[in-house]
């Protein structure tokens, strides 16, 4: 009885599950097609995808290929030339030009920092010379800008701040290239006289310049005309100046000076590292009908060991004579400079003059630089600078001077100096150096002293 009550309750469980199929059989067909739609259509939205994905990596290589090429061509393509087309360097100093050369600026400076320790005899301290101090300056201290405007017209403007209650003003003038027969200048400028005075400060071998420097002229306001010939291998310059304070105003009633200058080079090879130099020099002097001549060992910070006082003079005769001969790391160099003034009042006329001779070695091989187109000596370069991680020793330099003036004649007793200058040069690199001198003066009836510099130098 119980196994065929179970029997029946399977079969009618089985009737049940069979007639529920049968009624949802029409719902699960539509469901069923439901999904297979919405699988379909998400396909395809998929392949719409992926083809819109496929469009878009393509057009990015496009652009990545058009990108690369634009890129190589700027970089394979020449410089376009152009007058406002700037570019910036750096050669020994801050540079600006124009791809064609024809505008150019240069923005550069120099700092020069003197020590000076010094000692007399008890003749010196008692003369009217006096007793000499120890001390430190800022010897130089200068700004400028120079270049070219169209290609045809130079220009400079330079001052010195080293005074530090007054600016003082060096170079200041313009000038035309392709003038006939040669280069036009006007402004302020150094006269062409003296082979040491148109070398810059920045290159000269000892800290001062020789004792004849005395006469040189340097800066004043005129109008020269100068040029190179000859392969460089001649200079010549001539000009009309009248004499100006440091502001390049002339404040007195003076003539005009006339001042002119010829170089030659016999031998000029290897781009300078073996060289003879020549030249002379000549200045027609008008002053304001008073002159005077004085002059300090060479030591900047010093007194001054002979002075002419001033007297009357309305004419003076400068003639000067220089050389200098370069053979690698060895130079000599040397002038003599001859002063002629006429006297007012009848009294006599009177000749002073001096020279100097100086010889220097580079122990590390580098050679005295010259340039050509101004006829004076330039930049020294070290074969390798110095730096304490793995740089070079930079070039050393070895130096010694002779030089006499003499400012006595007739009853002008302005003094007789000698003195004995020995250098040596450390270039860091071709814009610093440091720098020290020891000086040996010897004041004619008078005394002696003795001292020794320090200068750091930089310069670009």
């Amino acid at each position: 009885m119980q196994e065929k009550m179970t029997k029946r309750f399977a079969l009618g469980v089985l009737c049940s599950i069979l007639l529920f199929l049968w009624l949802t059989e029409g719902t699960r067909a539509d469901v069923i097609g439901e999904l297979k739609q919405q699988i379909q259509d998400q396909a395809k939205q998929l392949q719409q995808m992926q083809d819109r994905l496929e469009q878009l990596e393509a057009r990015q290589r496009l652009k990545e290929k058009s990108l690369t090429g634009k890129i190589e061509e700027v970089a394979n393509a020449k410089p376009q030339t152009g007058r406002t087309d700037f570019r910036v360097f750096w050669k020994e100093g801050l540079n600006f030009a124009t791809q064609d050369g024809d505008f150019t600026l240069k923005v550069g400076g120099r700092l020069m920092y003197d020590w000076l320790w010094s000692s007399e005899d008890d003749d010196i301290k008692a003369s009217s010379i006096g007793e000499q101090e120890d001390g430190t300056e800022v010897r130089r201290a200068r700004l400028y800008v120079e270049g070219l405007i169209y290609g045809n017209v130079e220009y400079k403007l330079q001052f010195d701040f080293a005074d530090g209650d007054e600016v003082d003003l060096k170079d200041a003038y313009v000038g035309l290239m392709d003038f006939p027969m040669g280069k036009l200048r006007m402004g302020h400028f150094k006269e062409p006289f003296s082979l040491e005075e148109l070398t810059s400060s920045k290159y000269i071998t000892f800290l001062e310049r020789g004792l004849p420097n005395v006469f040189a002229p340097s800066r004043n306001t005129g109008l020269m005309l100068h040029s190179s010939e000859f392969d460089d291998r001649m200079t010549w310059a001539v000009g009309v100046f009248r004499d100006t304070d440091d502001t390049g105003t002339d404040m007195d009633d003076g003539g005009y000076n006339v001042t002119g200058r010829l170089t030659w080079l016999p031998l000029y090879e290897d781009k300078g590292a073996s060289l003879v130099h020549v030249g002379a020099a000549y200045s027609y002097r008008n002053p304001d009908d008073s002159l005077r001549y004085r002059q300090r060992p060479e030591a900047h910070l010093t007194s001054r060991f002979v002075d002419t006082g001033t007297f009357a003079s309305d004419q003076v005769d400068l003639w000067g004579l220089e050389a200098a001969w370069v053979s690698g790391p060895f130079s000599l160099q040397g002038e003599y400079i001859f002063a002629d003034a006429d006297r007012l009042g009848g009294g006599p006329d009177v000749d002073f003059d001096g020279w100097y001779a100086q010889a220097s070695y580079f122990l590390t091989g580098e050679h005295r630089r010259y340039k050509t187109s101004s006829g004076a000596f330039s930049r020294v370069k070290p074969k390798s600078n110095f730096s304490f991680n793995g740089g070079g020793p930079g070039a050393w330099e070895i130096a010694a001077r002779y030089s006499e003036l003499n400012l006595d004649d007739q009853d002008i007793r302005g003094g007789e100096l000698e003195n004995i200058t020995a250098g040596l040069n450390w270039h860091l690199n071709p814009n610093m150096r440091i720098m020290w001198n020891y000086v040996h003066a010897d004041r004619d009836d008078v005394g002696e002293a003795d001292m020794l510099q320090m200068r750091w130098q930089i310069d670009f």
